[in-house]
């Protein structure tokens, strides 16, 4: 076993728990549960999960083939002190053509996933100080020294620090839908539901709201099912995620200072918007200062990126594989898929078809069209205040967490610490993964949440 890298420097190291509850089992829950073993000889973990399926989470739960990977199997690994994990694993489980470079199905990263849990389970030291627990923490409970996690089946666990990786939040509902719409299959809130696309018959029309990741992948899982109906994918920009280099990464950028600034991710964005042909080395040789930037930025720094640059960034940042995006492509060029800028003012159903209102960007008029579903492609939600998650509801309620300034998730430290309504950070209470993206903002992909799970873990030591 290799030894604890440092702690990242500025962070304070937390208290030292005996107990540990981690809620959430996807990637970010189970890597701060492996590195808090690892870590600490003393600790015991209890992973809890409300899915039926550990060490998967949302994104890697499909068994779609055709889902890819974002990121090359080479920087996939979960552990940031052995980078070559994943791949090790991949030559012994993965297909026999699997290269570095290669974008593999993200069900077999699942796999790899699992078999970690599994392997660590298999052992003695393991099985004593893991243990996990298929249920819905949906409260906490103040217990006489020790915290209490209620579980929706009615037990308390008692633990002495609650970690929270819940990973993304669904998205909210649409707006300018009638109750009708709401109420019927014709309407898929949430796509990655099990089976959420059942109900679209092969010669259905489908309207995506949502022009990113989601609306690529819900399109590949469609025509993989045969689907030959027209599908339009609305957004207000319009703006599909670009395709990573076939050849591999590019060489790096020229462009970027060895320590940019925000002018700097700016610049790069206005860039990447014209399409320059150094865009995708920007973004790559951008990627390691992004968080340093977000917290040196002020909070109308922030507020205005968001409102004008965020779009642009997430998709030159978070690109498709290339085989996504020739699907995507073949599929505009016959006209099957086509992406729009504009709003959804309206929709209604009458017996099976849904008559849609909408605007195109720049447009006063809306135009009609008809189609028999409409899909939520949005994307995940930050606003914890209106998330149906209990535990996240309970622990604002009393004042334990608060949102971010941005609406981004909820407000942690720079140790992923929970930030109470009073401002003050939690010794007790903390949080990883995109729930913490108001703090750090690259917090998404498994290349930046294996670092945070291993500080966070580390800091317990």
């Amino acid at each position: 076993m290799s030894t604890r890298p440092p702690v990242s420097s500025g962070a304070p190291t937390l208290s030292l728990p005996s107990r540990i509850a981690v809620v959430g089992a996807g990637f970010s829950g189970l890597l701060v549960a492996l590195h808090l073993l690892r870590h600490n000889p003393a600790v015991t973990v209890v992973l809890i999960e409300r899915a039926g399926a550990f060490a998967r989470g949302l994104a890697y739960a499909t068994s779609e083939p055709r889902h890819l990977l974002n990121v090359r199997a080479s920087n996939m690994s979960a552990f940031p002190d052995d980078p070559d994990h994943f791949l090790r694993w991949l030559s012994l489980h993965g297909p026999a053509d699997a290269k570095p470079q290669a974008f593999v199905p993200r069900h077999l990263f699942g796999t790899y996933l699992q078999t970690l849990l599994a392997a660590t389970l298999a052992t003695e030291d393991g099985a004593g100080r893991l243990r996990i627990v298929p249920d819905d923490a949906i409260a906490l409970v103040d217990q006489p020294g020790c915290l209490g996690v209620r579980l929706a089946m009615g037990r308390v666990i008692d633990v002495d620090h609650v970690v929270l990786a819940t990973g993304n939040l669904p998205p909210r509902d649409l707006p300018g839908l009638d109750a009708a719409v709401l109420a019927s299959p014709a309407y898929i809130r949430d796509p990655w539901g099990a089976d959420a696309l059942a109900t679209i018959g092969a010669d259905d029309d489908v309207l995506l709201i949502g022009t990113g990741l989601t609306a690529v992948d819900v399109f590949v899982g469609l025509d993989r099912r045969g689907h030959k109906g027209h599908v339009v994918a609305l957004s207000r920009r319009g703006l599909r995620p670009r395709a990573h280099a076939e050849s591999g990464p590019a060489a790096p950028s020229r462009d970027i200072p060895t320590r940019p600034r925000l002018s700097d991710l700016l610049a790069f964005v206005r860039r990447a918007a014209a399409e320059e042909s150094d865009w995708r080395a920007g973004a790559d040789c951008l990627r390691p200062h992004i968080q340093r930037l977000w917290r040196e930025a002020s909070a109308d720094e922030r507020g205005r990126f968001l409102r004008h640059l965020r779009p642009w960034w997430d998709v030159h940042r978070h690109r498709i594989a290339p085989p996504v995006a020739a699907a995507v492509t073949a599929a505009e060029s016959t006209g099957r898929l086509a992406f729009k800028a504009g709003k959804l003012v309206a929709a209604r159903l009458d017996a099976e078809t849904i008559h849609v209102m909408w605007r195109a960007r720049g447009c006063r008029d809306p135009q009609a069209t008809q189609v028999r579903h409409i899909v939520n492609c949005t994307g995940p939600t930050g606003d914890i205040l209106r998330a149906t998650a209990p535990l996240l509801a309970d622990l604002v309620a009393r004042g334990l967490a608060r949102a971010d300034a941005h609406g981004l998730g909820v407000e942690v430290d720079a140790a992923c610490r929970l930030v109470n309504a009073e401002g003050r950070p939690s010794p007790t209470l903390s949080a990883i993964g995109p729930m913490s993206r108001g703090a750090f903002w690259e917090i998404t992909a498994v290349p930046d949440i294996r670092i945070q799970a291993r500080d966070v873990a580390a800091r317990f030591s």
